[in-house]
């Protein structure tokens, strides 16, 4: 069994196949929202409250956080990102850079242990970013492209995360604080996407047994109703081995996906937290536990 556990000062969240899967609040991110990237970078951080209170409330879990803005003092404005969204939430956070010193600055002011989004398989990048994880006791997210770019071929692709965790373990890094990012390509733009993200996924959780996470709105870009498109695709992946995902909590058919597919996955323990979610409690609970029965004993009959 392979689990990953992320921290705050006050809660932890563990991802694992056996667990309810874990929804990232994706909404800390000035990319592609122009009005947030200027808002953050003078200083103005109303959206990013409003943001992490609203996605925690609806459910998010953990939350991403982002501060990408050009020609702004990313390492800066990340650290201080980090120490207000732990100042207003009590979620483990996910901290998200392309910089290695944006990282190590929002890492030096984190308490608890985050999850370091992200990691690719360039020696380059691996050999900045390890041992900032190891140094930190840190988990990363394995993002499955080299040198080479992002390949179409799911089996190099699963390669490329098998160097990441082989490295990882090199820094003291156990599999288990790896979790790895199979890269969903949009489906408009490439037709076996989905087919190639679930057979990757399989062989992540079959063979090299390490947790998974995703952008899930990838999948639907530039495509309409992309929400029916991520909600029907979210339940389809954790079938395939998907344990948790950076994607919008505010959408309410994506929330009831994914609590579906903890139910249908059987990591909602007697449908409790479906029940509490959309039930009216225990006379539903008991009804439920009444039908098991009756249909065990036709099944025994049978």
């Amino acid at each position: 069994m392979t689990e990953t556990l992320l921290s705050s000062p006050t809660k932890e969240v563990v991802i694992g196949f056996d667990r309810p899967f874990v929804v990232i609040g994706e909404r800390i991110n000035p990319t592609g929202r122009k009005a947030l990237a200027a808002e953050m970078a003078a200083g103005n951080f109303d959206t990013v409250v409003a943001d992490a209170l609203a996605q925690v409330e609806a459910g998010a879990q953990m939350l991403d956080v982002n501060a990408g803005i050009p020609l702004a003092d990313e390492p800066g404005i990340l650290a201080h990102t980090v120490e207000l969204v732990q100042s207003i939430t009590d979620v483990p956070l996910s901290i998200d850079s392309s910089i290695v010193e944006a990282l190590e600055a929002g890492l030096s002011v984190y308490r608890g242990k985050a999850l370091v989004n992200s990691v690719t398989g360039e020696d380059e990048q691996m050999e900045r970013v390890l041992p900032l994880v190891a140094r930190h006791g840190a988990a990363v997210v394995a993002i499955t492209n080299d040198e080479t770019g992002i390949s179409e071929d799911p089996d190099v692709r699963f390669e490329v995360a098998r160097k990441i965790v082989s490295r990882a373990e090199d820094h003291g890094i156990s599999r288990e604080d790896v979790v790895v990012d199979p890269l969903v390509m949009p489906i408009g733009a490439m037709g076996t996407a989905g087919r190639q993200v679930f057979r990757l996924l399989g062989r992540l959780r079959d063979e090299l047994r390490v947790n998974s996470t995703c952008g899930a709105s990838n999948v639907s870009f530039g495509l309409p109703n992309r929400t029916g498109l991520n909600a029907a695709f979210l339940p389809m992946a954790i079938a395939s081995g998907l344990t948790s995902a950076i994607t919008s909590p505010l959408h309410a058919e994506m929330l009831q996906a994914v609590k579906a597919a903890d139910v249908l996955m059987g990591n909602d323990e007697h449908c409790t937290s479906w029940i509490a979610r959309n039930g009216d409690g225990a006379a539903t609970a008991t009804a439920g536990r009444r039908g098991g029965r009756a249909a065990r004993r036709a099944t025994a009959e049978a």
